[in-house]
């Protein structure tokens, strides 16, 4: 999965102007970004600096922050509920922010425990808010904000050209120490460096200098450094486990994301034999479908053929249109001709009707006083009837095939099963 990693620039501080007062900078000295392009996380594949609007797709978004622009303190982590989490860092930490904790973002270690020490992030919020903001205007959409340096142990130390005039000497080189204490950005130039990191460093100390750097940065070590260029750096910070965006930073469309993740992964080359299996697996089942589709309606029609010639024989009189335009009904129709001609009674005519209300009439009921006969309905006066009688009533005529129903005027009335009434 290709993965995206962005220099954030580093936030800009006030600045002295001439007449003693101070002013901020401008929000960015420039609108571009570095990157470092990798198809794995591991190997560099393209790098470069460009506008937001011109840099890489990836499947996965990871900005980075500049050194100086994380603080660090070492808390215990409260026991509070997530949802209060945030409001009890700001509580415990209003004393050790340099800014009011309320305009301060926090992230908190990963895998903290609560009751734990642990370490937890601070950032200027109104800062980083617009420097997202910036890169979701491009359709630059961040999955994870990571430090550049954090409390790390074995410690490391980074060197890197300033925005100092001074080149080739201390004066131009700055030194990012991370230990297992916090990390503290310091100047080559001056005393404060050397009061700092401790002579010989720790066991397995890391060193590191990008390609400007390097020379003064084995001068001042009186050792060999690891060339690491800007890029590499960038890498190296996204292998973290950190993550700060956290509480009102976290991102809320998780399941939209996901979603277009997935897509991605599932559009990737890796997955072409997946999507021309299931291509070839769709199109057999269109073809099938319509082959099955082909003979149902061969089914159809044969059975349909059946049914016209049943009623062609039974009814030679009548005419190949009229039998073809609803045999059955044509059928019933001549049925009910042929038997009212013989003088049989229907299934729903008065007397099977009544036939069938008198052999399930209550025993302790008197006779019916009178009853009422509509095409397929028998309704019958039954005034004095208990819901007994009337249950009574229906599981008497159920077996036959009828169904009784007792209206609110008292009436009970009488219809053939899946009929409803009339015809």
């Amino acid at each position: 999965m290709s993965l995206l990693v962005i220099q954030i620039a580093p936030r800009q501080r006030l600045r002295a102007r001439v007449d003693g007062a101070t002013a901020p900078d401008s929000a960015r000295l420039t609108d571009e970004y570095s990157y470092a392009l990798t198809p794995d996380g591991l190997v560099l594949e393209a790098q470069g600096q460009c506008a937001a609007s011109l840099l890489p797709k990836a499947d996965s978004v990871v900005a980075v922050l500049a050194d100086a622009d994380v603080s660090w303190h070492r808390i215990t982590l409260p026991k509070a509920p997530a949802a209060r989490l945030r409001a009890a860092l700001v509580g415990l930490l209003e004393e050790a922010v340099l800014e009011d904790a309320e305009l301060t973002h926090f992230a908190v270690a990963p895998d903290a425990a609560a009751g734990q020490p642990t370490w937890v992030a601070s950032i200027d919020r109104a800062w980083l808010r617009a420097e997202l903001a910036a890169l979701e205007q491009a359709n630059v959409f961040v999955d994870r904000i990571v430090p550049s340096a954090w409390p790390d142990d074995p410690p490391g130390g980074h060197f890197a050209e300033t925005d100092s005039q001074h080149n080739g000497g201390e004066e131009g080189i700055s030194l990012t120490w991370s230990h297992p204490e916090g990390v503290a950005c310091l100047r080559l130039h001056g005393g404060l460096a050397r009061a700092v990191v401790p002579r010989p460093a720790p066991h397995g100390t890391r060193w590191s200098a990008t390609p400007g750097a390097a020379a003064a940065a084995e001068q001042w070590l009186g050792t060999t450094v690891n060339v690491m260029p800007p890029a590499q750096r960038l890498l190296q910070a996204a292998r973290t486990l950190w993550n700060l965006r956290q509480f009102d930073f976290a991102r809320r469309n998780r399941g939209t994301r996901a979603l277009r993740d997935g897509m991605r992964q599932f559009m990737s080359p890796a997955w072409r034999p997946v999507r021309w299996g299931l291509v070839g697996l769709i199109a057999a089942n269109i073809i099938g479908l319509n082959l099955w589709a082909l003979h149902q309606r061969s089914a159809i029609e044969s059975r349909r053929e059946a049914v016209l010639g049943v009623v062609k024989t039974a009814f030679p009189k009548l005419s190949e249109n009229e039998i073809r335009r609803a045999p059955l009904l044509v059928m019933q129709r001549e049925a009910d001709a042929l038997r009212l001609a013989a003088g049989k009674p229907g299934d729903t005519d008065f007397e099977p009707m009544m036939q069938a209300a008198a052999m399930a009439w209550p025993a302790d009921q008197p006779p019916v006083d009178n009853l009422r006969y509509e095409n397929g309905r028998l309704s019958l006066s039954a005034p004095s009837w208990a819901q007994t009688h009337l249950e009574q009533f229906r599981s008497r005529l159920r077996p036959a095939g009828w169904q009784a129903d007792k209206g609110p005027d008292g009436r009970v009335s009488i219809t053939r099963v899946g009929t409803g009434g009339p015809r």
